[in-house]
């Protein structure tokens, strides 16, 4: 992140507000905040932000209202939402409204700052191509094709292996995060999913251990690396 992300900050509690405000100023992030959705609506229409913090539960106009809103006018800018819930619909309805991500409180500055910097770094990532074969050890990965190959061997993946072969790929040895890869693929990060994706994982694993310089590895409590050598 650069102190060039400016950030509206969207929360009706006062303390925690201003508590969120004065502290991303300190880490060089310029924020604006405001204290309900109609007011944070009518901020982002006069402004210019690179990054939107929405508490959900807010007087005038909920944050996911106000989410879904602002998706009409833009829709690539960051949302990340701080709710009191955890419940799994709260969440659905949270990516279902535009959202990249969300934070249950109380939560620590630092897992703040940690959830910023994942998202823009996936927002800053999709700008990147990936080339059409990218030489992953012995293994050329075709994603148009879907296919992994080396030598006169050929591999070809189902979309789910392939969507998730390409998260990989275009981060070689680079953290891939568990939530992201979840949503991006699966459409949430329920538990469910989550057993699915480790099952995809390890098929992945099947189809690269002929290279022992090639390896996904389960960086515990945050995603996978493919790690060449």
């Amino acid at each position: 992140m650069t102190n060039t992300t400016n950030i509206l900050l969207v929360e009706d509690d006062p303390n925690l507000g201003t508590l969120l405000k004065e502290y991303l100023n300190a880490k060089g992030f310029p924020t604006t905040l405001c204290t309900n959705g109609q007011l944070g609506f009518e901020a982002f229409c006069k402004g210019k932000f690179d990054f939107l913090i929405l508490d959900v539960m807010m007087p005038v106009k909920d944050g996911f209202t106000l989410a879904k809103e602002i998706r009409k006018l833009n829709t690539k800018v960051p949302i990340l939402f701080l709710t009191a819930k955890s419940m799994k619909e709260d969440t659905l309805e949270g990516f279902n409204a535009g959202g990249d991500d969300y934070m249950t409180k109380p939560f620590s500055m630092d897992e703040l700052m940690a959830r910023m910097s994942a998202i823009l770094r996936r927002i800053n990532g999709d700008k990147k191509v990936l080339p059409e074969i990218v030489q992953i050890g012995i293994y050329s990965y075709d994603s148009n094709r879907q296919e992994l190959k080396s030598g006169d061997q050929s591999q070809k993946l189902t979309t789910k292996e392939n969507e998730l072969m390409k998260l990989l790929a275009g981060n070689i040895n680079g953290l891939v995060e568990r939530n992201f890869a979840l949503t991006a693929v699966w459409g949430d990060d329920s538990y469910f999913n989550g057993r699915s994706m480790d099952v995809y994982i390890t098929k992945l694993r099947k189809y690269l251990n002929a290279d022992p310089n090639v390896e996904i590895m389960n960086i515990h409590g945050k995603g996978f690396r493919l790690v060449v050598k």
